[in-house]
């Protein structure tokens, strides 16, 4: 049996953007992070990772830790204040 998949191309609504716009901080958090993590796997074919790039890394976890708090804290409304 063969299927046909349907090209979609309806945009995304408001609440879409709206729920991407509220995770965009960790989103981009998240992008550091594995940049960083790229950079140290290339390192090892120059000679190591340097002190700069773990602290680099170490920076980019607790930037993923904290918008992770944060959007958490944004969208769950039992943690609500």
């Amino acid at each position: 049996m063969r299927t046909h998949l349907a090209l979609v191309t309806t945009d995304p609504t408001a609440a879409d953007l709206a729920a991407i716009d509220a995770e965009w901080p960790l989103i981009a958090a998240d992008l550091d992070l594995l940049d960083a993590e790229i950079t140290l796997l290339y390192a090892e074919d120059h000679g190591g990772p340097s002190p700069l790039d773990w602290r680099r890394l170490r920076r980019a976890e607790a930037r993923v830790t904290r918008a992770a708090t944060e959007t958490t804290a944004r969208t769950d409304p039992r943690r609500a204040a």
